[in-house]
């Protein structure tokens, strides 16, 4: 009985060891079976390099990869050759539409880079990050601009010249352009002829003097260089970060005495939805120059937020605060960055000082006041 017995037990552990390879067969039988959109977007979640490689599992999975939509390219530890040898074969072999393309280097690809680019906008990307850190800046190929779907675009160490032919993204919400050099005028027409753009993030350039900003559907807004002057045309702006290099010539010119432009008024005057604006660097040296009015035409009835880097000792600056808290009836919270100068050490030695005020926000600039004559005030506005 006992002999009956473990061969019933062998039986049914041979019966279970036959239903577990049955269904890893059967399991794998539905996932080749899936079909090529699914997998690609199952291979997505995956190092390239790895998913390229699950083309040896079989013949269903041989061309599973060339419909990844989102393709993440790094360098890392490849050698320079095998990585140009992968982005080839990605941008050569891929049969779907690339939703996202993000590559990223810290070797240098001036020679294969317009190769690439030309090969990438055959693929008609809805979203585009390209950070090649590495050397000189890259010039962005005519091709790029014809991408119509393009919906994100994110550069980095690139020199901006746009075709003759450029006609607009015009489906274009996002753009952030990081270390770039470009001229006035490339940077207004490539800003205003995207007519959905929302987020507009521009850093660390060259060759701009005066940016002139149109974007009617633009909500954030994030400046950071060293520029001459800025006009800024964006009614449903609601978030606005604005810094100022000490090196501009805009905060190293003397204001002039019969300037009768308001800065104010000129830069942040058609900010009607503004609720959270930041000064910083050196703006609110831009913002003092020229003549300083106590009422602006338009008032920041949704201002409630002001993060703000000023110097105490230049009583333009402070005039020219107190000028945009007097039209912000409805702040609610000021963030004041200050750098004072420390007595009785020497001028060259200064300190900085963060302070937070919750409303009633004027009290502070008011102290400041009382230690200037009216007649200051007045010679301000003249």
């Amino acid at each position: 009985m006992l002999q009956q017995f473990n061969l019933d037990s062998e039986a049914m552990s041979t019966c279970k060891k036959t239903r577990a390879e049955a269904t890893s067969v059967v399991s794998s039988d539905r996932l080749s079976s899936l079909p090529p959109k699914i997998k690609g977007n199952v291979l997505s979640r995956l190092d390239v390099r790895e998913a390229v490689r699950t083309s040896t599992l079989s013949s269903t999975w041989r061309d599973a990869w060339t419909n990844m939509p989102k393709i993440s390219l790094r360098d890392g530890n490849f050698t320079r050759t095998r990585f140009v040898t992968l982005v080839d074969m990605v941008l050569a072999l891929h049969m779907g539409t690339i939703e996202e393309f993000d590559i990223s280097s810290e070797k240098s690809y001036h020679d294969e880079f317009a190769r690439w680019m030309l090969m990438l906008s055959r693929r008609s990307p809805r979203s585009v990050t390209i950070k090649l850190n590495s050397g000189p800046r890259y010039k962005i190929s005519s091709c790029v601009f014809s991408i119509g779907d393009l919906k994100f675009l994110q550069l980095e160490n690139c020199i901006i010249s746009l075709p003759r032919a450029f006609q607009g993204f015009k489906s274009l919400t996002y753009l952030s352009l990081n270390n770039f050099s470009s001229t006035d005028r490339n940077i207004q027409n490539l800003i205003s002829f995207c007519p959905v753009l929302k987020d507009l993030i521009l850093t660390t350039f060259e060759g701009i003097n005066q940016l002139n900003i149109q974007a009617p559907k633009l909500e954030y807004l994030r400046v950071y260089g060293d520029f001459e002057d800025i006009n800024l045309e964006a009614p449903n702006l609601k978030v606005a970060i604005l810094y100022l290099g000490h090196q501009a010539k805009a905060y190293q010119s003397v204001p002039i005495v019969h300037d009768k432009e308001n800065h104010i008024k000129k830069s942040l005057g058609g900010l009607s939805e503004i609720k959270i604006l930041g000064i910083t660097g050196s703006f609110m040296k831009y913002l003092s120059k020229g003549r300083i009015l106590t009422k602006l035409p338009s008032v920041f009835t949704r201002l409630e937020n002001i993060y703000l880097n000023i110097c105490f000792w230049d009583r333009r600056q402070v005039f020219a605060a107190y000028s945009l808290f007097q039209n912000a009836p409805n702040l609610k919270k000021l963030a004041v960055w200050v750098r004072m100068v420390v007595n009785p050490l020497p001028p060259s030695i200064t300190h900085s000082m963060f302070l937070v005020f919750a409303t009633p926000y004027e009290l502070l600039f008011l102290l400041f006041l009382q230690s200037y004559p009216s007649s200051t005030w007045d010679q301000c506005q003249a």
